[in-house]
């Protein structure tokens, strides 16, 4: 286990600056009441990645992660019009919807390729172990510029996201702000899932921000909650996927998954 701590020091260092951007989009996005729309984005993001190696271009390229990008912009457009003030059809059936088609198509893509069943374990589980210094520059950078940017406009995005009424009557431009909303969140999603896989993409959103939701109403204290839930999560989870030898991945969302049972447990106790 020795000769794995550097590459367990990268991985667990992605984990943190996953944790980060993810418990803050978490909360907006259990706020909306859109649960599965990072799976819906991230699998779109996957059916990019899928048709830039049908076009001939390998998974991590830069290449591949535009052709990607582009696939999300699309989803965060139609996520950003499917969302009305008298909603007819429920904006999380509209996601439903994305996420099946856009499995099935990726699904089909990778059936005509050589190792597709390797392609699609990678986009479901990812590959920390695999990162460098220089893409968790990359991706740390992107990031912060996305933390500035929704530390600026923090007001009306959470507006939008907590109190969506309130914002119609104060005028906001609701598909605007969703639009951008879902073009950030895009970008985001897609650059984490070429590292860290659609299912614990997800956890990082979902479960840490659900787990702090459970104890406070208060933004800041909801972030520190999460942040800190996320960051021993992806200890233990590396830590015991070392030892045993498991698929880092798969690991730590089944760690996520007692961390939430612990913590709808406590909740219980102290009510």
């Amino acid at each position: 286990m020795l000769d794995m701590i550097p590459i367990l020091q990268w991985a667990f260092l992605v984990c943190l600056i996953l944790t980060g951007i993810h418990c803050y989009l978490g909360l907006h996005i259990v706020s909306r009441g859109v649960i599965f729309v990072d799976l819906a984005l991230a699998q779109v993001a996957a059916l990019g990645s899928a048709f830039a190696v049908l076009l001939g271009y390998e998974l991590g390229t830069q290449m591949a992660w535009i052709i990607s990008l582009a696939f999300t912009l699309i989803g965060a457009v139609v996520f950003a019009l499917s969302r009305a003030r008298e909603e007819k059809v429920p904006q999380e059936a509209i996601i439903g919807i994305v996420f099946a088609v856009t499995s099935a198509m990726t699904i089909l893509i990778f059936d005509r390729l050589p190792h597709g069943g390797e392609a699609i374990k990678s986009m479901l589980v990812g590959g920390l172990l695999y990162v460098t210094p220089t893409s968790i520059v990359k991706i740390f950078a992107l990031y912060l510029v996305i933390g500035i940017f929704h530390y600026i406009f923090r007001k009306k995005f959470l507006l939008i996201s907590t109190n969506i009424k309130e914002a119609y009557n104060k005028g906001l431009s609701i598909r605007w702000w969703d639009f951008l909303f879902y073009l950030i969140f895009g970008i985001v999603v897609t650059s984490s899932v070429e590292v860290a896989g659609v299912l614990l993409v997800f956890s990082y959103l979902i479960v840490t921000a659900v787990c702090a939701m459970l104890f406070t109403d208060n933004i800041l204290k909801r972030l520190i909650i999460g942040w800190i839930i996320g960051s021993i999560v992806s200890f233990i989870g590396l830590y015991f996927s070392a030892l045993w030898d498991l698929p880092t991945g798969a690991s730590i969302v089944t760690v996520f998954g007692i961390a939430l049972i612990l913590s709808v447990t406590i909740r219980r106790l102290i009510k």
